[in-house]
């Protein structure tokens, strides 16, 4: 079982949305290849609220798009299987307001660009990063590796 806690802190999420991530990110943890049970959370923010938390957690006093809580950063993965219990991965927040003006800046569809922040996310919650060409090159690799073969391009 995978399960995506969502929160709407915008007042302005579709339901669509949830349906979209929630297959989305079910697809990337088998292309991931995890496969004991996990849980994580979305929450949708805007401008104001996703820039406070950028500077109160990263010193970042700037709006982003998206930013990700991972709670295996520090410690090592622990099995869960044999205690029956999920495999909490972190938080995820993303900025829907910068999330539309980037969908319309790289002209490709809100849901290719919601579908994308929600990836990237989940990405660095296993551990992937893009601190250094090398890591980049390898967590957009795979972005777009997922992306593609999930059918969200973006044309």
């Amino acid at each position: 079982m995978f399960t995506i806690d969502f929160s709407d802190h915008t007042e302005l999420v579709n339901d669509d949305w949830y349906e979209q991530i929630e297959n989305l990110l079910n697809f990337a943890k088998q292309e991931e290849q995890i496969n004991e049970n996990a849980e994580l959370s979305i929450t949708f923010v805007d401008k104001t609220e996703i820039q406070e938390i950028n500077k109160m957690y990263r010193d970042k006093d700037k709006v982003t798009d998206v930013i990700s809580f991972a709670l295996e950063e520090d410690e090592p993965e622990i099995d869960t299987s044999e205690f029956d219990i999920p495999r909490v991965l972190g938080d995820i927040i993303i900025c829907t307001d910068v999330a539309q003006e980037q969908a319309e800046s790289y002209g490709h569809s809100f849901e290719r660009e919601l579908g994308f922040l929600a990836l990237h996310g989940f990405l660095h919650l296993l551990g992937y990063d893009h601190m250094n060409e090398e890591d980049e090159k390898e967590m957009f690799g795979r972005q777009d590796a997922i992306l593609n073969a999930y059918g969200l391009t973006r044309d």
